[in-house]
């Protein structure tokens, strides 16, 4: 991977910008995992990757998290942060709340890949499969 700019202070960058990062970076990981599992069919794929990566599911993906514990103190304020940032634009195909939630989900993988804790983005990314697949 080209490295622009190697000392970023993640936690100085804008929630929305985590969150633009983490919605490539947790798209290419599902890509990776509906490869894995044999799906080849480009329709099927994409049909297939939007049960992980729609609002309503990093949505309820978060609520999981939630439940039981799964992030930590830190993690939790990323989210926050992500969830109450302001977007200017109006969700399509889902109402602000779960929208908000999804780009809480989202600025969260973005601050694990921008800060290279890639042990942990890859946990998390496992328990959010798991928790879709449920």
């Amino acid at each position: 991977m080209i490295e622009i700019e190697k000392n970023v202070d993640v936690m100085q960058l804008n929630s929305l910008a985590l969150a633009y990062m983490g919605d490539a970076v947790y798209e290419v990981y599902i890509r990776h995992h509906l490869l894995h599992l044999g799906k080849t069919k480009p329709h099927h794929l994409h049909k297939e990757a939007t049960k992980y990566v729609s609002a309503k599911a990093q949505a309820s993906i978060l609520k999981t998290f939630h439940e039981q514990n799964v992030l930590t103190e830190e993690e939790q304020v990323i989210v926050k942060r992500g969830r109450n940032a302001k977007s200017g634009s109006i969700p399509k195909n889902t109402d602000v709340q779960t929208y908000n939630h999804s780009t809480g989900f989202e600025a969260l993988i973005g601050h694990l890949y921008l800060n290279k804790d890639f042990v942990r983005l890859e946990k998390i990314i496992a328990i959010a499969i798991q928790t879709v697949e449920k």
